[in-house]
Order: structure tokens, then C-alpha cells, then sequence
């Protein structure tokens, strides 16, 4: 059925329920509820990338869904549904597809629709991690998870975001080819979808600047154009999709684009709200396709109070917001809990405490334990920027008696033909623990090697709480790191990209 087609059918059902309505009204009925949606335009300076009708949406009633709203486009900061009313998605994100595959099913997406109050789901295929569509994934099967999810999503009225999920790749640009090919596909196969969303480039990071996003989105953007010509697309941003200030400054020049922020409750606070609204007041539209209540590494506590901060700015400014992630996963930023193994049916107390708040804010009831928002000081965030680095250029390193500085590198080390040193990209405190997010470079001086192994010394104990791209053990005040299967070879004079990992301990810790 052609969008055309589609656009004039919804028109005719919502002629025919204004009827009803009207009739249902004479005979004493209630009206719709209101949109708690409002406005939140800003200035025009990055008109560039928005094209503003010069007015303000007027706010939708009730849940948006493409039955109801249509294909989406942007106007100023907002999403507007194709009758002109303001239209904001709230929803939940997939884990990576190759790992989590049995929570894209039609029975969860319509639980999450009717029972949750969701408009969206978000389809995180991962493209360079163990599994990912650019590394060693089944990319036949990842596509047919794709399609599956957005045949669940428009069999529920949902929209639905294909999420190109960058992570340990950095710099988008790595796999612009594939991803060339993948949106050229997918934007043919669904250009008659009106719920469909694209989003190119998850969380572009390590350093990766935003000219380098924005050359990379002009490749993109017209092989997605090319099959559909208003299709919404989310472009990510530097330092894991939170320098939403670099795109303001220099926004893309097309259409229907808005602009990723990613954040994590425990750890982006007041700072980074600060840094989206001034986004949105230079006219930047804004889309939250990822966020957990959580700190940054996904695994730790949970911060209501700022969750529920961070929804009142979004929904007060319209904005868009996709919680993650859909699994059992052992983490805190799962929804449901480790211990339950059901894909669909989810009774309240197979949630975990994220899936819990979710869906009390999608129903508009607010947190059951903030008794009003406690906003931090303003340099309570100075090192949050915990999905990355928020200082460039090398800083000394830390003694044993002062915290570590962001920034710094750690002495250098050998291990056989190995180099290698670890640079501290971003530290911040959750529940009276400091964590610390360090990067690694490894350099092999040697002869080629199938494999490597490296150990990093602290000036303390310490807990490894996440890592990726090599096998860790923690072990006393040492870090053991070896390679995995796949990064294990490196040739004379090679290195090892895209492995690091983050620990916890006193406000002291560094590596030594």
C-alpha cells in the first residue's frame, strides 16, 4: 500500500471517529484526554538543518501511532504527525538482536503497545561486537530479525527505529559501505512504510569527531533518500551521542533529520541536560533513542530522582525517548528480571526495577520513590560524561593521594613484543563507588603473533565492572587482559584497537 494511499485511508477513519466522538459527546460520553505534551521551540540559529512552518504544532490527543498520526517529519525541534500535531514516541529499546533475538515476538510488542502505553520500539543491531552484522554475525539472520521486528511493530500500530548500533567501532566511517548497503535495502523494502525510522549510527566514540559523523551521514542520508524521500532519520553524536552541541553548531542540511542524545541517569545529570536544551534552543531537533535509569556502564545503581528529571525536560520540550534494553540480561539496565525466562506475558513482578519505572512513566504515574527532583551542583557533572571522554589532549597522571584526571595515560608497559597503555576516558560516582572508563592501546613491536596478553597494575583493589573486546580477570591489584578470537592475530607493527573496560573502587584508583 503506497504512503499516499495510507494517508488518505487514515484521514477518512479519523473523519469517520470525529463523528463518533461527536456523537458519543451528545449522549454524554467523555472527551479524549489531553496531550501532556507542550511545545518547546527554540531559536532558529541551526536552520540549516530545520525548516520551521513558523508555527507551533498543536498538541496531539492522546497516544500517537502511525494509525493515528501517520509518517512523521520535523518542524523546528518536534516531531509532527502528518494532520500537524505534535507528536512525541515513547518507548523501549531491544538488546543486541544476535544475542536477545526471542524478545522481537509480536506477543511482547503488542504487551508493550496496550499494556505499557509505548508508541515505539527501537531494533539495536549491533555491527562490530562478537555476533554484530559487520563482524562474524549471520547477517541473513539479523535482516530477518530486522524485518520480523517491524512486521510486530506494524501489526501493533507501532513505529519502529532500525538502529545501525555502533559501539566498539567508533568512527561510523569503519563500515560505511556495509551500511550503504544495508540502508539502501531496507529503505527500498519498507519506502511504503509510514512507521518506520532509521537510525545510522548509534554512538559514534573514541575520539571520533563530529565532522567525521557528519561525513559519514552524508553518504547515508541520500542512499536512504533515494528509496524514501521523508523517511525521519536519527543521526548519532560524538562521545557516545552526547556532544549534541558539535551538531548545533554544524547541522546536516537535510530534512527530517533529528539528532540522537543518548544519557544514563546515575551518571549524566544537570550538565548534560543543560547541554540538550541549549541544543534545543538553537533550533537542534532532538531524538533520546537510547537512555537507561541506571550509571553509564549499563550494570550499576539506579537513579530515579534524575531519571525522572531527565523525563520532566523531555517532556516538557517534546522530545522523544527509548529506554534500554529488552532482556533478562543480569544488569541493572534490563527491564525484566534475571530469574524470569518468559519472552512475552510479563506479569509486574517479572520486572526489574528499570522495566518497573518505565512502565509507571509511560503511564504517566510518575516514580513511586522521588519525592521531588534534587537537582546536583553544577560540578557534581564536570566528570560525567560517562559513555566518554570529556577532556581532549593527554593530562598527567594521578598520584596514589588525589583522584585520577581524565585524560590521562598510564605508564607505558611491555609484555613480550607488546607496548600497550591505558588512557582514562571518563570517571563519575553512583551509590558512594567512583568508576572509572579506561581505553587501551596495544602495539606490537615484535614479530607477527596469534595471540596477546597484558597486565595492567592499580594502586588498589578494585572490581572489574564491564569490559569488551578482550578476556579480563581481575586479580589482587592487577588486571589481567589476553585477546579474544577474533582480535588475537596482529601483525609486526600492528596494534589492537577497541578494547577497554571499567572498574570500581576508592575516588583513588589508577593504574600505576
Amino acid at each position: 500500500m503506497s504512503k499516499a494511499f495510507k494517508r488518505v485511508a487514515v484521514s477518512v477513519a479519523l473523519a469517520v471517529l470525529v463523528v463518533v466522538l461527536s456523537a458519543c459527546s451528545m449522549q454524554g460520553a467523555g472527551s479524549l484526554p489531553a496531550s501532556s505534551d507542550s511545545a518547546g521551540a527554540g531559536s532558529s540559529s541551526a536552520s540549516a538543518a530545520v525548516e520551521s512552518s513558523g508555527t507551533e504544532p498543536a498538541a496531539s490527543s492522546g497516544l500517537a501511532t502511525p494509525a493515528t498520526a501517520g509518517a512523521l517529519h520535523v518542524e523546528g525541534t518536534r516531531l509532527v504527525g502528518e494532520h500537524g500535531e505534535a507528536v512525541q514516541l515513547k518507548g523501549a529499546s531491544t538488546h543486541g538482536l544476535a544475542w536477545f533475538p526471542a524478545y522481537v515476538n509480536d506477543a511482547l510488542f503488542g504487551e508493550l503497545r496496550t499494556e505499557w502505553g509505548a508508541n515505539v520500539v527501537r531494533l539495536a543491531m549491533y555491527t562490530a561486537e562478537s555476533g554484530g552484522y559487520c563482524a562474524d554475525g549471520d547477517q541473513a539472520a539479523l535482516r530477518k530479525l530486522v524485518d520480523d521486528g517491524v512486521r510486530f511493530a506494524t501489526d501493533n500500530d507501532l513505529y519502529v527505529i532500525i538502529d545501525w548500533h555502533i559501539l566498539s567501532d567508533n568512527d561510523p566511517n569503519m563500515h560505511a559501505d556495509e551500511a550503504e548497503v544495508f540502508f539502501a535495502e531496507v529503505s527500498a523494502t519498507y519506502t511504503d512504510h509510514d512507521n518506520v525510522l532509521y537510525e545510522i549510527c548509534n554512538e559514534p566514540n573514541g575520539g571520533t569527531t563530529w565532522a567525521s559523523v557528519k561525513a559519514y551521514a552524508e553518504r547515508i542520508v541520500p542512499v536512504i533518500r533515494a528509496n524514501d524521500s521523508d523517511a525521519v532519520i536519527i543521526v548519532g553524536t560524538p562521545t557516545w551521542s552526547q556532544d549534541v552541541d558539535a551538531a548545533a553548531a554544524d547541522p546536516l542540511a537535510f530534512d527530517n533529520v533529528m539528532y540522537a542524545l543518548h544519557f544514563y541517569a546515575a551518571t549524566h545529570k544537570e550538565d548534560l541536560r543543560a547541554k540538550a536544551t541549549s541544543a534545543l534552543d538553537a533550533g537542534l531537533p532532538l531524538f533520546v533513542s537510547e537512555f537507561g535509569i541506571c550509571d553509564a556502564s549499563g550494570n550499576g545503581a539506579i537513579d530515579e530522582t534524575q531519571a525522572d528529571a531527565w523525563v520532566s525536560l523531555l517532556d516538557e520540550r517534546g522530545v522523544s525517548y527509548v529506554m534500554w534494553n529488552l532482556s533478562n540480561k543480569a544488569e541493572s539496565s534490563a527491564m525484566f528480571k534475571a530469574t524470569c525466562d518468559k519472552v512475552s506475558g510479563f506479569a509486574d513482578d517479572d520486572l526489574s526495577q528499570a522495566g518497573t519505572w518505565l512502565k509507571r512513566t509511560l503511564a504517566g504515574k510518575g516514580s513511586a520513590t522521588a519525592s521531588g527532583v534534587e537537582e546536583q551542583a553544577s560540578g557534581d557533572a564536570a566528570s560525567s560524561n560517562a559513555a566518554g571522554q570529556s577532556s581532549s589532549g593527554a593530562a598527567p597522571a594521578a598520584s596514589a593521594s588525589a583522584s585520577p584526571v581524565v585524560g590521562a595515560e598510564s605508564p607505558a608497559h611491555t609484555s613480550g613484543n607488546f607496548e600497550y597503555r591505558a588512557t582514562l576516558r571518563t570517571s563519575w560516582e553512583s551509590n558512594g563507588e567512583s568508576f572509572f572508563l579506561y581505553d587501551l592501546a596495544i602495539v606490537n613491536n615484535g614479530v607477527d603473533t596469534a595471540s596477546w596478553s597484558i597486565d595492567l597494575p592499580f594502586n588498589g583493589t578494585f572490581a572489574l565492572s564491564d569490559s569488551w573486546n578482550g578476556t579480563f580477570q581481575a586479580e589482587g591489584n592487577t588486571l589481567h587482559v589476553s585477546n579474544v578470537d577474533y582480535n588475537g592475530a596482529v601483525t609486526s607493527g600492528g596494534s589492537v584497537a577497541d578494547v577497554g573496560f571499567i572498574v570500581s573502587g576508592a575516588p583513588t584508583l589508577a593504574l600505576q
